[in-house]
């Protein structure tokens, strides 16, 4: 790949230095069993999936109580625990023998989140929300809260810092992403033009600014579709060359075509019904030069189960998809599928990491830039 590429490897690998990163797969793999036996326990004491026949995940659905909007989530964690060998499926779709975790088997399972959390350089404020939102998913199910109440308890942002930027891929990536910009802006000819998707918290936010501090900035555009960003990022970073817009991704984006120098999509690219057409949005709005770069996952691990399908529900039930995800349940794209979608948008893909073999791949966010 391009010296790009190298030049934020090395970036983002430094933020590794005195972190053992060899156990990484392993730890992941425990932290996707546990919410996979975590959500089995449930299913298992308050459905009929407890005892015999087979059944469709629209009446295990009816069981649990599941608000309308989050019905479509019971399907979606007997999918996953099918592919994990925890329960059986018929021709017809219907389910049937559940695995009943065994009291041993979750108390083991416990035991390996907290050896995990230190193997990722997971905050403790990680592991409490995955066990807060096992415990909480009646109430998750019936909307008596919402995700909301998980990565924000008591209103603090720490949790949502833990997710999106205190742990090991997170600092790997923000990394590796702002040496990106800081390469843009030596380059630049002319004050860079910024605008950023979905910027909630602005948890990469903070790690791209430093890398423009000295370099003339036209405007930083931070956008979301929440006020509530919004209002945090002001009181954060400031104004300066930093304007803040309330966005909506799955309508037009702003500015007026060949005018941005980058935009930037951090784990959010994946929320758009289609993410061909935002990309092809995107690229029209670059100046000729100009990059997109895409902190995206690639996989839906299970323990994420237990928190983003609630954030994706919508009034009728799961996300719109019109891209390859139309008709499936699937939150992420693959990363070849983010691949071919930048380049049938006219984009040339410059940097694509972690490198292959890197432990790091693991956990399954990755970063793209790609160039006009």
């Amino acid at each position: 790949m391009s010296s790009l590429t190298d030049r934020a490897d090395r970036a983002g690998q430094a933020t590794t230095t005195g972190t053992d990163t060899g156990g990484t797969a392993e730890a992941v793999a425990h932290l996707d069993r546990l919410a996979l036996l975590g959500i089995a326990a449930d299913l298992r004491s308050r459905t009929r999936l407890r005892g015999p026949g087979a059944h469709e995940a629209d009446a295990v659905a009816t069981d649990l109580g599941a608000a309308r909007r989050h019905r479509w989530i019971a399907g979606h964690w007997l999918a996953a625990l099918h592919e994990a060998g925890l329960v059986s499926r018929d021709a017809t779709g219907r389910y049937h023998d559940l695995h009943g975790p065994r009291r041993a088997e979750l108390t083991a399972a416990r035991a390996h989140l907290e050896s995990a959390g230190p193997a990722l350089d997971y905050p403790a404020e990680l592991a409490e929300m995955m066990l807060r939102s096992l415990r909480m998913l009646p109430a998750l199910l019936r909307d008596e809260i919402g995700v909301q109440a998980l990565l924000y308890p008591d209103g603090e942002p720490a949790t949502a810092e833990a997710v999106y930027r205190d742990n090991l891929i997170s600092r790997y990536l923000n990394t590796a992403a702002a040496e990106v910009v800081a390469d843009l802006a030596e380059r630049a000819t002319r004050p860079l033009r910024i605008l950023e998707l979905g910027a909630g918290i602005g948890a990469t936010t903070a790690d791209l600014l430093p890398a423009l501090a000295g370099s003339p900035v036209e405007f930083y555009l931070f956008t979301d579709l929440s006020p509530f960003f919004l209002d945090i990022a002001r009181h954060r970073f400031g104004t300066g060359f930093l304007r803040y817009q309330l966005l909506d991704i799955a309508r037009d984006l702003p500015h007026q075509p060949n005018d941005l120098d980058l935009v930037v999509a951090a784990t959010m690219a994946h929320n758009a019904p289609h993410t061909g057409r935002l990309l092809d949005q995107v690229a029209a709005r670059l100046a000729p030069g100009g990059r997109v770069l895409l902190i995206e996952t690639v996989r839906e691990h299970p323990q994420s189960l237990t928190s983003m399908p609630f954030a994706l529900s919508t009034g009728d039930g799961p996300p719109e998809r019109h891209d390859g995800r139309a008709g499936t349940t699937r939150t992420y794209l693959r990363r070849a599928e983010w691949l071919s979608a930048l380049e049938t948008a006219g984009l040339r893909v410059e940097v694509d990491l972690p490198r292959q073999g890197d432990p790091l791949t693991a956990l399954s966010q990755r970063l793209f830039v790609a160039t006009r």
